[in-house]
């Protein structure tokens, strides 16, 4: 292992604090916690990026399966709302990395983030009932694969994870649950996590024992993340979140702001 891959020296109890962290974030926003693991990984831990990002996609698996258990006792897990997501997720996935070949990533960024503060704004206005049910038809099902093409495209274009988008669409444009839009957005990330780490071990962009460690630890702290979001009412849920986001897209600014094409 070189300095430009993998630390020699891991620091495993900084890597303990970062899962348990992300495991909080997870289970509270329904995200899977690379948009956390990823720069900490990089700026924290000296990892190279490349790395970095394929350490995040297998970190996330473990504690978005505890997510999805413990959102599912309640009922709030859409399965089928899940697999439109994930279909139009793979497909997006490729098609974002193409993208990125013939596109300004720096527009692309600004575009997003353009996007996302309409997002973040509507969540003051759209305050989401747990009493909600989705019923899915063509029309809607339509809109789910979109909504995970769009998704896909995102990820590969720039990194970023699936739940920052999946989450306030569902509850916003679908009018899902807040709780029902974070479990099906994690039984979403494990399976573009899953699909997305098999391609990095062959490729030997992952480093599994730092994985393990953070995705251990995000796991046993998901719960607690989970029992917040059941904690929290809907509009207050709407403003924490707001404020992720608006976290997210403070960082983007900033690599925005860095490059120059």
């Amino acid at each position: 292992m070189t300095a430009l891959t993998i630390p020699e020296k891991r620091n495993w109890f900084g890597l303990v604090l970062l899962g348990l962290a992300v495991g909080v974030a997870s289970g509270l926003f329904g995200i899977g916690g690379g948009i956390i693991i990823l720069p900490a990984l990089v700026y924290l831990f000296g990892y190279y990026t490349r790395i970095s990002a394929g350490t995040s996609l297998l970190a996330v698996v473990l504690p978005a399966v505890v997510g999805v258990i413990t959102y599912a006792i309640d009922g709030n897990v859409n399965l089928l709302m899940a697999v439109l997501l994930a279909a139009g997720s793979i497909f997006g996935a490729p098609l974002g990395s193409w993208l990125l070949t013939v596109l300004s990533h720096r527009v692309v960024l600004w575009g997003f983030i353009g996007f996302m503060l309409i997002v973040i704004a509507s969540l003051f206005v759209v305050i989401p009932s747990r009493d909600a049910v989705v019923d899915i038809d063509w029309l809607l099902g339509a809109g789910l694969v979109l909504l995970g093409l769009f998704t896909g495209v995102m990820s590969g274009l720039l990194g970023i994870g699936g739940g920052v988008i999946i989450v306030p669409l569902l509850v916003v444009v679908f009018g899902a649950s807040d709780l029902t839009a974070k479990g099906t957005s994690l039984l979403v990330i494990i399976a573009t996590g899953a699909s997305g780490t098999l391609a990095n071990l062959r490729r030997r962009n992952v480093d599994p024992p730092a994985a393990l460690v953070i995705g251990g630890a995000a796991a046993v702290a998901t719960p607690a993340g989970v029992w917040a979001a059941y904690a929290l009412d809907p509009a207050t849920a709407n403003i924490v979140f707001a404020v992720f986001l608006a976290l997210v897209l403070l960082r983007m600014l900033v690599d925005a702001l860095r490059r120059k094409s």
